[in-house]
């Protein structure tokens, strides 16, 4: 198994570069718009969404970001770095974001990096590909604005909402990992599945790793007031903290499952085989005096009184029928038969 970044550059070639959404919280009216107009669009009291994909164009619309005031340039440098860790920022003029994403492609394990800038008058989102979470908040954000939206961080809250949900859901292909592994392991399992519950076991340790970094910045968001997160919007994101425990709880739940089949399936291995070695003890010990008696008459002097008594052979195997007969009734009330 392996853990590689997202890179869906073919699936973007035929997206635009940049997307600008300009969004009015007072009539509730929104518009696309260009880049060049964001900073009328701010003087004007509205907000915009400025989407921007990092490798188009040769990154450069992302430099204009950066001409116009909108992203510093230490943060663009961040964001073409491509370090999947979530993290969280503060500058004078506006605050930076870095939440990851995280994708199961059969037992491939993708990370998927989100930059988020949020000023005064704009939010700025840089991405390699489209995140899944960020698709979603696309598709439903216009709606929640004109329905709830009644400051700029509603977009904040909508980024955090879907990237959650986005974790809670593969969380739970997780879990029904763990629960095929789990099932195998009751069966007659191969040695491939060792294979796979290290791997699995891998994951999820990476897994936490990638979601433990948002409670420490959904908590810094809810608890440090900022011009750029409403008062609002602090409580919802303070909420969110709850649900970021459970999915790390889950987690862990998800790992000592998946720690216990297997040492519940190699404490029946072990069982098993003491079972058989239990019964290879009795053949032994029952053969072993039988042994003895075939090597004692088995040597080669040229005395040995009894093999000159016609009843001597019969005499041998009822001595051996009785010792072999007296060792299995001592077993058997032992309970070792």
């Amino acid at each position: 198994m392996s853990i590689q970044n997202q890179d869906n550059s073919a699936k973007d070639s035929d997206r635009p570069a940049v997307s600008v959404m300009g969004l009015d919280f007072k009539t509730k009216a929104y518009a696309p718009m260009s880049l060049e107009q964001v900073h009328d669009a701010g003087r004007s009291g509205k907000f915009c969404w400025v989407d921007v994909h990092l490798d188009a164009d040769g990154g450069a619309p992302a430099d204009a970001l950066v001409a116009q005031g909108l992203c510093p340039p230490d943060v663009l440098d961040h964001a073409r770095a491509q370090e999947p860790a979530i993290q969280f920022s503060r500058y004078e003029q506006c605050i930076h974001l870095v939440l990851v994403g995280c994708k199961l492609n059969g037992d491939v394990f993708n990370l998927e990096r989100l930059d988020v800038v949020i000023s005064a008058h704009a939010m700025v989102t840089l991405h390699r590909g489209e995140p899944d979470f960020l698709r979603g908040v696309k598709r439903e954000y216009l709606t929640d604005f004109v329905r709830h939206a009644a400051s700029p961080s509603f977009l904040l809250y909508e980024l955090w909402d879907h990237l959650l949900d986005h974790f809670a859901s593969v969380q739970k292909s997780f879990e029904d990992r763990v629960v095929l592994v789990q099932q195998a392991l009751a069966g007659s399992p191969d040695e491939s599945i060792f294979r796979d519950a290290s791997g699995l076991g891998s994951q999820l340790l990476h897994f936490r790793k990638v979601v433990l970094p948002a409670r420490s910045v959904l908590s810094d968001l809810s608890i440090r007031k900022s011009a750029f997160v409403s008062e609002a919007s602090q409580g919802f994101l303070g909420n969110m903290v709850g649900t970021v425990e459970r999915i790390l709880q889950d987690v862990l739940v998800d790992r000592d499952i998946l720690s216990d089949s297997l040492n519940n399936y190699m404490s029946m291995v072990a069982h098993n085989t003491n079972k058989v070695m239990s019964k290879l003890t009795v053949v032994s010990v029952i053969f072993l005096p039988l042994t003895f008696l075939c090597g004692v008459y088995g040597m080669n002097f040229e005395v040995l009184p009894e093999l000159k008594y016609e009843w001597a052979y019969g005499a041998f195997w009822c001595v051996v029928i009785t010792i072999a007969l007296s060792l299995v009734l001592f077993m058997r009330r032992i309970r070792m038969l």
